[in-house]
């Protein structure tokens, strides 16, 4: 999967502002960054706080199991695609070793069927190119639909008006003080809210397999 894509499409939807402006904050601007550092409050200027998305991205469980399910269906179309032009490939010397002794008719024939193969493949790989790139957007879509729909929950509980989205180099925000970092809170978050959907589907898997 397009690590940088998705990068930009996180970083997109983490860029959100509360639903409802003149929603009366719940926590007078004020977050707790993690349950682990529950100690430790941010005091949110105007209710603005900032998630670190190459760490939302590297943690976020969700889109480690979209990637690897992505790259195995990228490796399998490879392998599938090498098969059949390495195939091709040794059509294409036997040819070349036997043509001389076939007829006329023989050849047009060969190098005619050769051709149709060629341009099947040629068609097979941009196809597939395709389908790939168009999963992958709907891969990215998923975890931007996720981490918004997160992020607006948690805005409208915390009173946050808007969350900002710092990356290390493709950034707008040059500082940002630490304790305005929800990135931990949120990833803990969106993994247990996968972890739940996780563990309530595998009845229904286990019960497809049966079948």
């Amino acid at each position: 999967m397009n690590l940088s894509k998705i990068v930009l499409g996180v970083a997109a939807a983490a860029l959100i502002t509360a639903c409802n402006t003149d929603q009366k904050p719940q926590t007078t601007g004020t977050a707790t960054t993690s349950a682990a550092t529950s100690d430790s409050v941010a005091t949110a200027p105007q209710g603005i706080v900032y998630i670190n998305s190459d760490s939302l991205l590297n943690k976020y469980e969700y889109f480690k199991d979209a990637r690897s399910r992505f790259q195995a269906k990228t490796e399998k179309a490879e392998k599938d695609l090498q098969s059949k032009a390495s195939a091709f490939e040794k059509d294409v010397q036997q040819y070349q070793r036997t043509g001389g002794n076939m007829s006329m008719e023989q050849r047009a024939s060969t190098e005619q069927k050769l051709a149709q193969r060629q341009q099947q493949l040629q068609q097979q790989s941009q196809t597939t190119g395709n389908q790939l790139a168009n999963e992958e957007a709907e891969e990215m879509k998923k975890i931007y639909d996720r981490v918004e729909a997160y992020l607006q929950k948690l805005s409208q509980e915390r009173g946050y008006k808007m969350v900002l989205t710092y990356s290390r180099g493709q950034s707008a925000i040059l500082y940002g003080d630490s304790t305005l970092d929800i990135t931990s809170e949120v990833l803990e978050g969106l993994n247990n809210e996968y972890s739940q959907e996780k563990e309530a589907a595998k009845p229904k898997e286990a019960e497809a397999k049966k079948k």
